[in-house]
């Protein structure tokens, strides 16, 4: 009986620390009605004058690098080709922040009260959001805005994973375009034989 009340508390003990746990979120917005198939270039917005506020990111010029290779990289997996300065369709543009989500679970256990699981502390950790954004080059106008938000906890300071949550963010974020946004590259319409 003793193993039994063990295991279950081992058990609701993982379940909590997994549901604290942060996953990462990925959404989009899209200018409705617009004409997507009258796009077919690209080149990259001015540069992001905000810092992060964090040096880790703010300093990095792997972040940086990575992250534009990514966002190439998916660009031209839905048929938008390489960049192109001489005048572009499109304007790409990346915002990215680092901060501490507040708990709202356990945020006021230090006042008396709480929301949920009273004996829960606080749960802190650091969150990044990256945010990318397509515009239209013509009327400087975002028509597509793509957002990711995750934990960043031992990723700042490790290469290898950042470089995979980046991937990630960027790949989920963009599957997110509309898909008449503008052909595969090679694609050629032609009218039928007579």
């Amino acid at each position: 009986m003793l193993r039994i009340v063990r295991s279950a508390a081992v058990a609701v003990s993982a379940l909590a620390l997994t549901a604290c746990a942060t996953a990462m979120s990925v959404s989009s917005h899209v200018e409705r009605g617009l004409d997507f198939s009258r796009y077919r270039t690209w080149d990259w917005g001015p540069a992001d004058t905000l810092p992060t506020g964090d040096p880790r990111l703010d300093n990095n010029p792997f972040f940086k690098d990575h992250l534009q290779g990514a966002i190439e990289k998916g660009l031209a997996a839905r048929g938008l080709g390489s960049p192109t300065a001489s005048g572009p369709d499109l304007l790409i543009h990346y915002h990215a922040s680092i901060n501490q989500p507040i708990n709202v679970s356990g945020a006021d256990a230090g006042h008396g009260y709480c929301y949920g699981d009273c004996n829960q502390g606080g749960v802190d950790y650091e969150a990044g959001t990256l945010v990318v954004d397509i515009v239209d080059a013509r009327t400087n106008r975002v028509i597509w805005r793509g957002w990711a938000q995750d934990s960043v906890e031992d990723v700042l300071d490790n290469r290898d994973k950042m470089a995979r949550k980046i991937d990630e963010a960027v790949t989920r974020m963009l599957a997110r375009l509309p898909p008449k946004l503008w052909q595969p590259s090679g694609h050629v319409t032609r009218e039928k034989d007579r």
